[in-house]
């Protein structure tokens, strides 16, 4: 110990009994790829460019200004004048629990439309029977690649003293929603859709109908994170002069979030809304022409920024896909939940919403069944 000769090494000393992670030291880039499957989509470059703008405090009042922007342009997209609008720091599943934790209450009822299309007469008899406090049903199911009539639900909603509840984060942007006008008391999305913008934040907007239950609570919220009495305050949406601090928003993804919504209002939602409608069924008839058959039959319940595209008897879907990214560079899924095995699933949306993508896609679909293996059984 400091006798004459001895050396120190910080090593020696070190605390540290794990060790730098040799997978750091070496730099990630990562591979640009054609994201034609049901989400993420790609991200264009004046979005990436807005995320990569310098950080500012989460509560200064530049940072402030841009969240009152966003809360603006998801009024635009979901065509409401809900106050209570804001994005939840999270993906589209974030919203989900949101809206579930606030509006429900525990021993309180809810009731979920699962596969196929509810009909009024089918709504009001089971909204009779459950009496549930909220009714939830999505829009544009990626799974299947159906479209959702939304039409007349939130008044039988109304009618039995339940709330309208509305996943519309496969659709948005993608096909016409009118929140208001639909009557939806909660309707939440995501950022990865439509909206071109990186994962990790979700609009959602509450109707005073909804708000005078979620504010009128007998009991917390089971998550203080999603929790609509402060979320309201931080997005200055409760009339309070000031903001109390609640979480460290995610800056940077408000800045992409806003530039989306920002590109969204420059086109207008109709252009948009008939741009992925013309693209889709051009898409549609492509398929068709290749001799593939399109799962959702009714040409009126498919959703246009999702296609489910029937799997090819004697091939396996894994190898169509693999194949297709190996050698095409470029995503398409199969199916999820319900359509596992049954289907391939190709998003166009936002950006990638293009007669040039299609083209791309059945190039590369049409390489693939050329080249996979066709069993003959």
């Amino acid at each position: 110990m400091g006798g004459e000769g001895a050396v120190w090494s910080p090593v020696a000393m070190s605390s540290i009994t794990v060790p730098p992670p040799k997978c750091l030291q070496k730099t990630f880039v990562a591979p640009r790829r054609h994201m034609f499957g049901p989400g993420p989509s790609n991200v264009p470059p004046r979005i990436l460019a807005a995320g990569a703008e310098p950080i500012i405090g989460h509560m200064h009042p530049e940072m402030l200004e841009i969240m009152s922007d966003i809360k603006s342009g998801i009024q635009y997209a979901f065509q409401t004048q809900n106050n209570m609008t804001i994005a939840v720091s999270g993906t589209g599943h974030t919203a989900m629990e949101c809206a579930i934790f606030n509006a429900v209450e525990p021993g309180e009822g809810v009731l979920t439309a699962v596969n196929g299309i509810w009909g009024e007469r089918a709504a009001e008899m089971a909204l009779a029977k459950h009496k549930p406090v909220l009714f939830f049903l999505t829009h544009g199911e990626s799974s299947t690649g159906v479209v959702h009539p939304l039409d007349g639900i939130g008044d039988i909603c109304h009618k039995h003293n339940c709330l309208f509840l509305v996943d519309c984060v496969a659709s948005m942007g993608g096909a016409p929603l009118h929140m208001d006008k639909q009557g939806i008391d909660i309707l939440y999305s995501g950022s990865q859709k439509v909206l071109n913008a990186p994962p990790g934040t979700a609009p959602i907007s509450f109707s005073e109908r909804a708000c005078q239950k979620v504010f009128n609570r007998k009991t917390k919220p089971v998550s203080f994170f999603l929790d609509m009495t402060w979320l309201a305050n931080y997005w200055g949406c409760d009339g309070k002069p000031a903001r109390i601090y609640h979480h460290t928003a995610p800056v940077s993804a408000f800045y992409s979030l806003r530039e989306s919504l920002a590109i969204l209002a420059e086109q207008g939602l109709e252009n948009s809304w008939q741009r992925h409608k013309e693209v889709a069924e051009y898409f549609h008839e492509g398929l068709e022409n290749m001799g593939l058959k399109l799962f959702v039959k009714d040409k009126n319940a498919r959703l246009p920024t999702v296609t489910t595209i029937v799997s090819p008897p004697g091939y396996d879907w894994k190898e169509i896909t693999s194949y297709i990214m190996k050698n095409h560079n470029l995503e398409i899924s199969g199916g999820l939940g319900p359509s596992v095995g049954q289907v391939l699933r190709v998003g166009l949306m936002g950006g990638n919403s293009s007669k040039a993508s299609v083209d791309m896609v059945l190039e590369a679909l049409r390489d693939a069944l050329r080249y996979c293996h066709k069993s003959k059984v």
